[in-house]
């Protein structure tokens, strides 16, 4: 049973309930205040999985390719859309689609939350997924005091993304190797940095159309460890 995906989840969903129906108790200030908080604990925890980076040119190489995929496909623009079908629906103010945007990458992209739905699977550790829940859960509450109940929507295509790879997670698990776990995890942490500049207004770096870089990252690092570093070395 995936106890972690559900926990991970629900944490999102009460989260972003709880901070809707706090949205006009809760001081500006200190909105303003956790807000730049959870933008330095994104850029914190990004860094933290950079670090394990064994393959640098392909971690980087699949960043790049995966922003210009994503750019090809205007997958952007298609994220973009359902945010702003996800304010409609609930009546909100679709000039804040962008920061919605946002929190539909921190939630559903992050390296932590993708590895800790392949490790559920694969293992019936859920351990990673629980302790992200704590975060997501406050992270969730501060962005729905701005942004409303659609913070709560999000929970919807975190599920379907982290079932899916709780599924496949038998598949895909046993093909990587250590070396490509803690490379795409460092492509995770890079998507969790960038998430961390939008979060707090310093860049709005092109998160949504990043995402590809996540599916290129463990092939691209493979190939590189299998057949270019023998090359060279």
């Amino acid at each position: 049973m995936p106890i972690g995906i559900i926990t991970n989840v629900l944490s999102v969903i009460i989260g972003g309930l709880i901070g809707a129906a706090l949205q006009e108790r809760l001081p500006q200030n200190y909105r303003t205040n956790l807000t730049m908080l959870f933008g330095a604990a994104s850029m914190g925890m990004g860094i933290s999985s950079i670090v394990l980076m064994e393959n640098m040119p392909a971690v980087i190489l699949a960043l790049i390719l995966g922003l210009l995929l994503g750019m090809l496909v205007h997958l952007g623009d298609a994220i973009n859309k359902g945010a702003g079908m996800m304010m409609k629906m609930i009546g909100a103010d679709e000039e804040k689609a962008q920061d919605l945007i946002t929190v539909i990458v921190l939630f559903c992209a992050s390296g932590t939350g993708i590895y800790g739905s392949l490790v559920s699977g694969m293992s019936g550790d859920h351990s990673i997924l629980i302790a992200k829940s704590f975060l997501d859960f406050f992270t969730a509450m501060i962005f729905a005091c701005s942004l409303g109940k659609s913070v709560s929507l999000v929970g919807i295509p975190q599920f379907v993304i982290m079932i899916l790879l709780y599924i496949l997670a038998g598949v895909i698990f046993p093909l990587t190797t250590p070396a490509m776990i803690n490379d795409f995890k460092a492509c995770g942490g890079f998507l969790m940095l960038a998430t961390g500049f939008r979060i707090m207004q310093l860049k709005a770096f092109p998160t949504a159309d990043m995402i590809p870089a996540m599916v290129l990252v463990m092939p691209l690092s493979w190939l590189w460890a299998n057949f270019v570093v023998p090359l060279i070395s």
